[in-house]
């Protein structure tokens, strides 16, 4: 195991921690876990090593506990990180701003420009900082490197970046298309590129777990994306409301008397499915749809019409459609929605095949009808992997 190379890559969320040790020259895991509940009564540490899971169910006092104990397991489990040639650790976060492009170094200006950044991702970047933070104290002997969900899509055409609101107000604020999930659209449109032997590919990613977007790609660059100034932008999610009339707002502030903190917390976490059904897992939807509740349908219609709007939309941006890549927790394991997200897109070119898309794998797969003129895939995302390959290309 010494002679490998492998980056430790850290997600940070506001009461959790996300990890994995990766090889990134072999592609593989060689440990995984999460730590959740920090800060509550009864925290939960889950440790994968080789097949065997470790678990702890201590307090977790905050997130320098919770790293500390993650640090325990493996040297107590494994695998030791000196053995495993940790060469650095990889921290993704959320909103990189125009500062951003790539992976970055972490020193002081870097957490320093990424406080700053903030309110573009105040649900998102102080947790992410948090995990820098522990991190860089825990693990002072190994750099430290930044990827931005934000930095594949800087380079939109100014068209499709710009929203139509008053310039200077925009410019003072920075209020333009930031997009998220980019590592992983930027890993599953390589991924398709590589698939079909294309680099000129017209493709569309959907990134549909909990957290949903979509991209429009031409040639491995992004065009556009539905994720807007913030997450809440785009498709319908599983607690945000995705695309909704600003003037809601409005609305909610003049006559329910709602500050707006509480339309905040409204469209980010008690909207989209969860809002329209009261599950935001889709799981649970499809058994409330099967025992007859017309808001779960209604739930699921609304869902997939969102994503046929936005396929048909993007198609017209990039004047055409080579390949149509699903990926994510829903993306990957769900065919009712695959195939209600392609539903009467026939004249786009695009066929499924019902066996196909019914079938289950953990590898990519083609799931197109043989004569369909878009190819359409479900490809996995491996945001980990590319966190650790983009760290490893900076060093």
């Amino acid at each position: 195991m010494s002679a490998s190379r492998t980056v430790l890559v850290i997600n940070s969320g506001s009461s959790s921690i996300k990890y994995q040790l990766v090889d990134p020259d072999a592609g593989t895991a060689l440990a995984s876990g999460l730590v959740e509940r920090i800060g509550e009564s009864a925290g939960h540490i889950e440790h994968r090593n080789d097949g065997e899971v470790t678990e702890r169910h201590d307090r977790v006092l905050d997130h320098g506990d919770g790293l500390r104990q993650v640090l325990e397991l493996f040297q107590e489990v494994g695998p030791d990180l000196a053995e495993a040639g940790i060469v650095a650790v990889g921290h993704r976060v959320v909103q990189g701003g125009r500062r951003f492009a790539g992976p970055a170094l972490v020193d002081d200006d870097v957490v320093a420009t990424i406080e700053r950044l903030s309110p573009l991702a105040p649900l998102h970047n102080p947790a992410n900082l948090r995990g820098i933070q522990v991190g860089r104290m825990l693990l002072p002997d190994v750099p430290h490197v930044v990827v931005f969900d934000t930095a594949f899509f800087q380079g939109l055409p100014d068209d499709a970046a710009t929203y139509a609101l008053d310039r200077e107000v925009a410019e003072r604020y920075s209020v333009r298309r930031y997009g998220a999930h980019g590592t992983s659209h930027q890993y599953v449109s390589a991924k398709v590129s590589e698939l079909l032997g294309r680099d000129d590919l017209r493709q569309i990613v959907l990134h549909l777990g909990n957290g949903a977007s979509a991209s429009a790609v031409v040639g491995g660059r992004a065009v556009d994306t539905s994720m807007g100034l913030t997450p809440l932008e785009g498709l319908v999610m599983g607690t945000r409301t995705g695309d909704i009339d600003p003037a809601t707002v409005f609305h909610l502030a003049r006559n329910a008397g709602m500050s707006v903190d509480e339309i905040d917390d409204l469209f980010n976490k008690r909207s989209g499915l969860k809002g329209l059904t009261g599950e935001n897992d889709l799981r649970q939807v499809h058994r409330l749809i099967e025992e007859g509740d017309a808001a779960a349908k209604l739930g699921l219609d609304v869902y997939t019409h969102r994503l046929r709007k936005y396929v048909g939309a993007y198609a017209a941006v990039m004047g055409g459609l080579d390949a149509l890549a699903f990926t994510a927790g829903v993306g990957e394991n769900d065919d009712v929605v695959r195939a209600g997200a392609v539903a009467g897109l026939g004249f786009l070119g695009i066929e499924l095949d019902p066996e196909k898309n019914a079938q289950r794998s953990k590898e990519p797969r083609v799931i197109s009808a043989d004569g369909s003129r878009v190819t359409v895939l479900v490809v996995p995302t491996n945001e980990e992997l590319a966190i650790a390959r983009q760290a490893m290309s900076l060093l």
